[in-house]
């Protein structure tokens, strides 16, 4: 079974450390928690953490994502196993050479999978505007060249939240700071995925941010978002990203069923980079990218 577990230890004060197999979360009085390194997939620590080079190999040994977070709880730095995968070279290699139109239809075919997740989400919540989703995730053309992932954010969002709601990445609390934050424990699964695929995180389809390592995983991230949006739609309207059990609920948004097959998006992000790894070198002729279904969260409670 694939590791699974997201642990949150950006308001924590205390030490990591490693003993046969564990993570050894020891707070400031003494008390010690300890969790096996074999099931975490995502640590996010925060400002008063205390480690040491030895906890990180560890989380490396174990194919462990660690995102150092600043106060905000936004993720700065990180450290990230190396690739094991067996055609790392030569994956990378058919990454860089791979052309500008098999590029636009992985990129395309991203895009409308996204499209198609926020149309479920607004029929399964039976908010208007599903039928114009459909109908621009039906326009959507190789390469995105219409920006029709930017139009259906606009027929989206207000539907979902509001009409007074906007989109602000990063700035601001309410909504917008449960979505960064489900976001982000999906980003890091994402970058995991990347990794453990042997891709160039930096080499994205269409992402090209000059100063992101991970334009890749951004791409990737796209069709899950979906996920988090349902998780924050169920949330009360006060809820607040630093209250612990928001946290869990959104950090579960990774975790929950994806779609009908049962896999979780973690699992399925998993998938998604294996097989734009193989796409990239040529063995298949199309991305197959899944989309979310509602429902299928929904099976597990």
């Amino acid at each position: 079974m694939a590791a699974w577990r997201t642990l949150d230890l950006t308001g924590f004060d205390g030490r990591l450390s490693y003993q046969r197999g564990q993570a050894v979360v020891s707070d400031a009085s003494g008390a010690r928690t300890t969790v096996p390194l074999a099931d975490v997939a995502l640590m996010l620590v925060g400002l008063k953490v205390k480690l040491g080079g030895a906890f990180l190999q560890q989380c490396a040994a174990f194919d462990v994502v660690v995102l150092l977070c600043d106060r905000r709880g936004v993720p700065v730095s990180g450290s990230y196993p190396w690739s094991s995968h067996t055609r790392v070279g030569a994956r990378q290699l058919a990454q860089v050479a791979l052309s500008a139109p098999r590029q636009k239809n992985a990129w395309g075919r991203i895009v409308r999978a996204k499209v198609q997740g926020q149309q479920a989400n607004l029929r399964a919540l039976g908010r208007p505007g599903a039928k114009t989703l459909a109908e621009v995730a039906r326009s959507i053309r190789s390469g995105d060249p219409d920006n029709a992932k930017a139009r259906a954010a606009k027929a989206y969002w207000p539907q979902v939240f509001g009409q007074r709601f906007s989109r602000l990445p990063g700035e601001g609390g309410g909504k917008n700071a449960l979505l960064d934050y489900g976001y982000t424990v999906m980003r890091g699964f994402a970058i995991r995925a990347v990794l453990e695929a042997g891709l160039t995180p930096a080499l994205g389809l269409f992402h090209r941010g000059r100063s992101n390592p991970f334009n890749l995983a951004d791409d990737l991230i796209e069709p899950f978002r979906p996920a988090v949006d349902w998780c924050v739609a169920h949330l009360p309207d006060d809820a607040s990203s630093d209250h612990p059990a928001v946290k869990q609920a959104l950090v579960r948004a990774s975790s929950d069923p994806f779609t009908s097959a049962g896999y979780s998006a973690s699992t399925e992000l998993r998938n998604l980079a294996q097989a734009l790894g193989n796409y990239v070198e040529g063995e298949v002729s199309r991305l197959q990218v899944p989309v979310w279904e509602p429902t299928a969260s929904q099976s597990r409670g």
